[in-house]
């Protein structure tokens, strides 16, 4: 079976564990995230993909779902005594190294879908990753900032910051009023991404951030349109659980594109055009008939991943429910 999967980081990568123990035998492409990509330190730095790569790969920190294992921070620190910042966001002495190979890499002239392909030589996660463009989006989020220049009405002003910052730095603490995915209106798919679209049996989205990860991937002109005539069953996992995220800020930014932290709601905002199958939580079995409604088929299953085994049977329930769309 040929799969594609739309994956931000964490719950993307967790989740791509779990389906690779479902399916052994399957060809999985994963479309990567680059939408938190950021410049740091000279150093192009890509954390969906490298969570994805470490954790499939065998090198991920398990407890914090990012970064690498047995880490040390001793260039970060000198840094700091430098006076280099940001403070707020740490690379580990092993996480620079594979910054630095993928921005000499990309300086010699390699896209970085060719970087990819590279730095996974290395690690071996057992998919075929793909970042979902080889051009520069980044996503920003529109804050609120007691320093900024008072708009129109008087009231305190606004300012746009790079996700990572409005991530880690505030961690996500202040409202978001906007979400924009900057530079995916002009970016082109990178090389792959459509040919395994249109090569795929099923297509799924793991339950990683519907706005700032899988809707990213889908802000990138032709992703989308590309997954709708496919043909092939679309299948997602609610990444909202009892109303709210089981990780991460997705209630925070979809309050910043008017979407209520539902799991019904996150279906609809994905659209019947787009998604065939939902799995929502067996907590949210209620809301199953909302979905079905919205011209989705839906069903509740347990979809917490507190192990391997717990995702492998979601990604098991997801494929069930691709093959039953398709019947």
């Amino acid at each position: 079976m040929r799969i594609v999967v739309l994956a931000g980081g964490i719950g993307g990568a967790r989740f791509l564990r779990g389906l690779k123990a479902a399916s052994p035998g399957s060809d999985i492409t994963v479309i990567g995230n680059t939408g938190d990509d950021i410049h740091l330190f000279g150093l192009k730095v890509c954390p969906d993909l490298d969570t994805v790569m470490y954790t499939l790969g065998g090198g991920i920190h398990e407890g914090q779902g990012w970064g690498r294992a047995d880490e040390t921070f001793a260039v970060k620190e000198e840094l700091a005594a430098y006076g280099v910042g940001p403070e707020w966001f740490g690379l580990g002495d092993r996480d620079f190294a594979t910054h630095i190979v993928r921005t000499q890499m990309i300086a010699a002239g390699y896209p970085l879908s060719a970087v990819t392909e590279a730095l996974c030589a290395r690690w071996q996660p057992g998919v075929r990753l793909l970042p979902m463009t080889d051009d520069r989006v980044e996503t920003h989020v529109l804050i609120d900032d007691p320093e900024a220049a008072p708009g129109a009405d008087g009231q305190s002003g606004r300012r746009a910051v790079h996700f990572q910052e409005y991530w880690v730095r505030h961690r996500a603490a202040v409202p978001a009023h906007a979400v924009v995915p900057v530079g995916a209106d002009q970016a082109k798919p990178a090389p792959g991404v459509l040919e395994a679209v249109a090569a795929a049996d099923v297509v799924l989205f793991p339950p990683s951030n519907p706005v700032v990860s899988v809707g990213t991937i889908l802000a990138v002109p032709g992703i989308r349109e590309a997954i709708a005539d496919a043909g092939v069953p679309v299948v997602g996992l609610s990444p909202v659980i009892g109303g709210a995220p089981v990780r991460g800020m997705a209630d925070k930014v979809l309050a910043a594109v008017g979407v209520e932290s539902t799991a019904a709601a996150v279906a609809r905002f994905y659209g019947s055009g787009l998604l065939d199958g939902w799995l929502v939580d067996s907590s949210d079995a209620g809301t199953a008939g909302e979905v079905e409604a919205a011209g989705i088929r839906c069903r509740a299953v347990p979809l917490l991943m507190t192990d391997v085994a717990a995702t492998a049977a979601m990604a098991r329930e997801a494929l069930a429910l691709a093959e039953e769309v398709r019947a």
